[in-house]
Parts: structure tokens; C-alpha cells; sequence
């Protein structure tokens, strides 16, 4: 599936599963806009190390995606959307009577009011261009729920309802509306706690990836940036044309328990 000349937006791409998927769509021939609410050297770098890897455009908008405004200036800056991933997200781990209301607000701003304001903005983009692919990055918690994560589950839900309500919306155009929600991915972030859950539980490397990190995981093994990246391809491909309003799992069986 070739990419070429479709403009990809992708938010919180800096790092992590954003950064994977950025990476993957460049390959396939987007160019790319990387996006996070840092403006560092080393961020418009990503982006001229993707340039350089698939001879794509590749560029790094700073946006932060707390902010509505600035999440629909970054799609103005952008100047074109024909692909929006809406990957930015945060999280924090507290009971519902302990969860602090700053982090609540912010997690709720990040991860699902972003995506209702890039989505708002690109739309009108999409309609003009007469195609658009939108990649919601939800999560296996927008289809099942953990304890003392109140405040991610609730917006990874409410992406998921969003998604569903974008694609009716654009049913009858060439416009489709997505979620993919993953389960346990391998990510920098993910592979720096390695260590402290080893020397927290005194376990080898294996049995805390297995037992500790994985155990909803039913395949026991990570899902990777890459195979993320992928299926987003494969949602923006005319195999997928047909594909709307819905959520493909990519989380080792998790949501299938």
C-alpha cells in the first residue's frame, strides 16, 4: 500500500507508539507530521531522521494537546490531514475517592478531548480533498476496564463512542472513522519499568514480563510499534475502505477473555 502524497498528522509522536507508527506510515510514503507539547532540538530531528530514512516530508509540530485551541492549530499548521492518528496520552494510577481532580482533568483533556478537537479540525480537510483515514489510538481499556485507572479508561471509552459516531457521520463519504486498541505494547517507557518491577517483585526479566507486566496478556508476549503501525496502514489501504466504526484489538488475545 503506497502512502504517497497523503499528509499523515500524527499527535504525541515523539516517543513511543506514536513515534512507530509515524515511522511506518513515512515507509509506506506519507509524509509525516510529528507532533508533542516539547519544541527541543532533538524533536524537529526525529523528524529530519525520517525525512532522510524514506525520502518523505517529514516535520514537527509543537502542540499541546491539553489545549483545544491548539490541538485545531496544529492541523491549520499542518496545512493538509489526509491521515490522522490521535495517539497523545497520559496516565495515573489512583482510586476513583483518591484520584487528584488536575490529574483527571488532564487526562481526559489529553486523551479524548484532544481527539474531539483534531478531528473537528481535519474534517473539513478531508471533505475538500475528497478522501481521509482517521486512526483513533484507543486502548484495550476502551472495551474492558482495570481498577484504579478511572480516568484513562473513561476517555479511551469515550474515544472508542467518538470513533463510532465520526464514521456514521461520514458513512456515505470516502472519509473512515477507526479505533485500534492496544493491549501491552513495547515501548521505551514500558521497557524502563522493567528493572524496578524486577528488583519490586525479585523476579528474573521473564517472569515479570510474563506474570507481572503480561498477565492479562493472554499470548504473554508485547505487541510492537511496528505491528501497530501496520494496521494502521492497512486501515488507510482501499482494502479497508469498507472498515468503519470500529475497534481492531491488537492486545495478544486480552479483550477475548
Amino acid at each position: 500500500m503506497s502512502l504517497s502524497g497523503k499528509t499523515a498528522i500524527i499527535t504525541g509522536s515523539n516517543s513511543g507508539i506514536g513515534l512507530g507508527v509515524a515511522r511506518e506510515l513515512a515507509k509506506a510514503g506519507a509524509n509525516v507530521v510529528l507532533n508533542s507539547f516539547t519544541d527541543r532540538d532533538e524533536d524537529h530531528a526525529l523528524a529530519a531522521e525520517i525525512s532522510k530514512e524514506t525520502g518523505t516530508s517529514a516535520r514537527y509540530i509543537k502542540a499541546d494537546m491539553s489545549k483545544g485551541e491548539e490541538c485545531r492549530a496544529l492541523i491549520e499548521k499542518a496545512g493538509a490531514c489526509d491521515i490522522l492518528v490521535n495517539n497523545a496520552g497520559i496516565q495515573h494510577v489512583a482510586p476513583v475517592d483518591q484520584f487528584p481532580v488536575e490529574k483527571w482533568d488532564a487526562i481526559i483533556a489529553i486523551n479524548m478531548n484532544s481527539t474531539f478537537h483534531t478531528m473537528a479540525a481535519a474534517l473539513p480537510m478531508m471533505r475538500k480533498a475528497g478522501w481521509g483515514r482517521i486512526v483513533n489510538i484507543a486502548s484495550a481499556h476502551g472495551l474492558t476496564a482495570s481498577p484504579f485507572k478511572a480516568a484513562y479508561v473513561a476517555a479511551k471509552h469515550g474515544v472508542v463512542g467518538m470513533t463510532k459516531t465520526v464514521a456514521l457521520e461520514t458513512a456515505q463519504e470516502p472519509i473512515t472513522c477507526n479505533a485500534i486498541c492496544p493491549g501491552y505494547v513495547l515501548t521505551p517507557l514500558v521497557e524502563a519499568q522493567i528493572p524496578g518491577t524486577m528488583k519490586e517483585y525479585n523476579m528474573s526479566r521473564e517472569d515479570v514480563i510474563k506474570n507481572v507486566m503480561l498477565e492479562r496478556q493472554p499470548s504473554k508476549e508485547f505487541a510492537t510499534v511496528e505491528q501497530l503501525g501496520g494496521t494502521a496502514i492497512f486501515l488507510c489501504s482501499d482494502a479497508a475502505a469498507q472498515i468503519t466504526g470500529t475497534t481492531i484489538s491488537v492486545d495478544g488475545g486480552w479483550t477475548a477473555l
